[in-house]
This record gives structure tokens, sequence and C-alpha cells, in this order.
């Protein structure tokens, strides 16, 4: 592991929070990207902002359980997970033609979040790991799942009402 190697990379200072708000920034930043290209509600920037604001809620939670000696490291990551929920619900809408949008958004700004605590925590490897997941998912099986689609007229991010749950009501 890359800490076992540079142990100073789990010490809160100030090149470390640099290298991780960098590393942040990258991450969310490729998935961002790739949401922007197929104009979704949340580009680079949610992408970026979310993945940032995390890192930074775990790394203050690791920082204060360091400094202090008490608390739990991990209450303040743990509220971001619950917490990003809303703005990943405020994403998703359903349309006039009863359709459902937004949810591979939603998702993205969800993983954008776990990336970020993982980063906060100093888990490079696995943030790093799951960036390229979830870039390859959005960009490179998005093929495939229209591929797999009967009807392919249907929006990108969007599947009937009736399939993901909702009923008509």
């Amino acid at each position: 592991m890359i800490v076992d190697r540079f142990p100073w990379l789990l010490e809160p200072n100030i090149l470390t929070i640099t290298i991780r708000t960098i590393l942040a920034l990258l991450c969310a930043g490729v998935i961002g990207s790739d949401r922007n290209l197929h104009g979704a509600a949340a580009g680079m920037r949610t992408h970026i902002l979310v993945c940032i604001g995390a890192m930074l809620a775990m790394s203050t939670g690791q920082f204060t359980f360091l400094m202090y000696g008490a608390g739990d490291p991990t209450r303040i990551g743990a509220q971001v997970v619950s917490g990003i929920g809303f703005l990943g619900a405020g994403s998703i809408i359903v349309t006039r033609s009863n359709r459902i949008s937004g949810l591979t958004t939603a998702a993205g700004l969800w993983a954008s979040a776990c990336i970020g605590l993982a980063i906060g925590v100093g888990f490079y490897e696995g943030a790093l790991v799951g960036t390229v997941a979830v870039y390859v998912t959005e960009r490179m099986l998005r093929r495939v799942s229209k591929s797999l689609r009967p009807d392919t007229d249907r929006n990108r991010d969007e599947a009937p009402a009736e399939e993901s749950g909702q009923e008509d009501k």
C-alpha cells in the first residue's frame, strides 16, 4: 500500500491535505467530466465539490481523533454517506412521460462522496480503483446498457417508472 511506503501520508498536515485535495479533484474530475459530456444535471464541478467535501469531512474526523484523542474518526464520514442522499434525490425526477431520470447522476454523486471519504482517511488505492470502476461503468458500459434496452429511443438515464418500482397513481 502507498501509506506503507510513505507513512507521512496519514499525518494531518498541510502537505497531506493538499495531496488529498488534489487527488479528490482529479478523481471526481474524471467522473464529472463524463457526466458533463452527456448533459447530466450534476457535472464536473458538482462531483468535484462533493468529493472534496467528503474528503475534508473524513480528514476532519481523523484530525480530531488524532489531535484530541477523543471521538469516533468515522462519525463525520458516516453522516456524509447518509447526507449525500438528499443531494442525489434532488437530481432524480419523474418526467411527464412517467419516466425516471437522473439515477445515474445520483449514483455518481454518491460514488464521488465515497471516493472522497476513502481519500480523506488515506485509503488512496481504494479511491483510485474506485474512480476507474466508476468511470468504466459510466463511460464504457453505457454502450452495453443501450444495446440491452428494447426501446432505443429512450433517453440514456431514463427508465419507465413501472420498471423502477414506481407505480402509476
